[in-house]
């Protein structure tokens, strides 16, 4: 708790120690985001949950698991149901005493989402937290706010795909869920995924895809060589990247340097696809923190391939895929709903 009050954004209403405390104190204190552990007495965090969204439906629940096969798995049931991210506690001192990467993410996500949460409309007769008792700092001029560029499309690659691409972080394994399920009927060209998650998470994640949409999806391994109608989900803690072996593309994982601050990182897939596949790639980037995706996105528009993104209104969060809008690389924006569709008319007539 410390480490979120040391931030002048934050402003922590209350912390109870068990899931039937944190429901009843959300109807005392209005909050815009929850941290819920998976593992407390009396309720845990997963029966806490739907508790907690029938309070307030656009509650920003983040869940905190240790790196277990057990916790990982009620962590992706929890996102299903409503969850919008997950953190995994951290199992170093230095972690826990509120330094170095855990801070990072954990501060950076609570930001995020509170501020996304105040974006969305009010529910009638629930009120926003009161602002936190701080000295008060000289006012500065006031400034209007800047409008919103519109984003500018461009016209999609001419190539048909060989391949489709995906990145995606927070609110990710609920959008590609629904994504997948959509395209599964239309289409027969393998996938790549990059979601940023940590080991153990993206094996339940590959489970999950399995069951939950038809596919036949595994979390990739270094030397794996890309076949039609499957996908390539980049493991925990691995950039994940594509290389030409003869006629064959071959899968190749790595331990370089993370890549805004993330891996697996979406950019090094994205380049070597665009190293690899030439202009005939899909790429798809969708909810998710920060700007993973743009860079390399650019590298696929630069060999001729095309680049789409999930809309604002259908994001849990528009970092992602709003960097990509906003750098002019997208030749569509569109609700997750609608995704589904393009991908397919793409991919089987190349628009």
């Amino acid at each position: 708790m410390r480490m979120l009050e040391a931030d002048p954004a934050i402003h922590v209403a209350a912390s109870v120690g068990n899931g039937q405390l944190a429901v009843n104190n959300l109807g005392r204190h209005p909050v815009d985001v929850v941290i819920l552990d998976i593992e407390m007495p009396v309720m845990d965090g997963l029966t806490a949950l739907p508790k907690l969204l029938e309070v307030d439906p656009s509650l920003k629940v983040i869940m905190a698991s240790t790196l277990t096969l057990r916790n990982a798995e009620i962590s992706i049931r929890a996102l299903e149901a409503g969850a919008a991210d997950y953190v995994p506690k951290p199992s170093s001192a230095r972690d826990i005493s509120g330094e170095g990467d855990f801070r990072r993410e954990l501060v950076e996500k609570v930001k995020t989402l509170g501020a996304a949460r105040q974006r969305q409309p009010q529910r009638p007769g629930v009120a926003r937290p009161a602002a936190p008792s701080r000295p008060a700092a000289p006012a500065a001029p006031a400034k209007p706010a800047a409008p919103q560029a519109p984003i500018s499309l461009r016209s999609p690659g001419t190539n048909k795909p060989d391949i489709l691409a995906i990145g995606s972080s927070t609110g990710g394994p609920q959008a590609l869920f629904a994504l997948l399920k959509d395209i599964k009927g239309g289409m027969k060209l393998p996938i790549v995924i990059t979601q940023h998650m940590p080991p153990t998470f993206t094996t339940i994640l590959a489970e999950h895809i399995n069951r939950m949409t038809g596919w036949t999806c595994k979390e990739a391994a270094d030397g794996d060589v890309i076949s039609p109608d499957q996908i390539y989900l980049a493991p925990g803690d691995y950039h994940m990247q594509i290389e030409a072996k003869g006629t064959q593309r071959v899968i190749r994982l790595n331990q370089n340097p993370p890549e805004n601050f993330c891996r697996p990182a979406v950019d090094p897939m994205f380049r070597s696809l665009a190293q690899t596949y030439s202009g005939r790639i899909l790429a798809v980037i969708l909810t998710g923190m920060g700007s993973d995706g743009a860079k390399g996105g650019k590298a696929i528009i630069d060999a001729g391939g095309t680049v789409i993104a999930q809309d604002e209104a259908s994001s849990v969060v528009w970092g992602m895929p709003g960097a990509a809008a906003a750098a002019g690389i997208c030749s569509a924006v569109l609700p997750l709903k609608e995704l589904g569709s393009y991908i397919t008319r793409f991919t089987s007539r190349g628009v």
